[in-house]
């Protein structure tokens, strides 16, 4: 388990999967998430996914769940990890919307790029989202992601067309805010 102030990243569990399932099937969720149309999940299909991936063995890979006291709200991870150039997408989703605006995301962000840079020597790390996700942004920015390109009319979400727009972060930008946040004491 990784643990900041308010947020905690841990495996996925089982007991999970009913909740994940309700905020993957939530319309609201799914429309700021954007990318591909919402469709409807069934639990028995996540839990028999769940299942395979658990029988596997082995480590569980980057995905983690969003905890808040004690609470599973969603889920973010690390994923398309691409070793040679030491790069890794990173998503994110709090599948309880009273929870969004209030600096969850931002804090898991904090924790997840912790993990990619400190932890599995990742040299940068990327996302993607619609441009129509504004408070996603702002999050993203306040994290220290930068734009760095847009595919125009990309996506197609909540009856019309998106840029998608990608954003990332360098290892050496995310140390050299973190050393801003936390400067040396003699």
């Amino acid at each position: 388990m990784i643990s900041g102030p308010r947020v905690t990243l841990r495996a996925l569990r089982r007991d999970d999967l009913p909740l994940l399932c309700a905020f993957n099937n939530d319309l609201r969720v799914e429309l700021a998430g954007g990318g591909d149309p919402p469709m409807p999940q069934q639990l028995e299909r996540l839990i028999a996914d769940f299942e395979r991936d658990t029988a596997a063995g082995g480590r569980d890979d980057g995905r983690f769940a969003i905890e808040i006291d004690g609470r599973f709200v969603g889920g973010c991870g690390l994923f398309d990890f691409d070793w040679t150039n030491r790069t890794a997408q990173l998503g994110i989703g709090i599948g309880e919307p009273s929870l969004w605006g209030q600096g969850y995301g931002r804090e898991a962000i904090g924790l997840l790029l912790d993990v990619a840079f400190r932890l599995r020597n990742v040299r940068r790390v990327w996302l993607r989202t619609h441009a129509g996700n504004e408070r996603a942004i702002r999050c993203y920015r306040a994290c220290g992601f930068q734009e760095e390109g847009r595919l125009r009319q990309h996506v197609w979400t909540d009856g019309g067309y998106q840029d998608q727009v990608l954003m990332g972060i360098l290892r050496d930008e995310w140390l050299a805010a973190r050393a801003e946040r936390t400067p040396d004491r003699d």
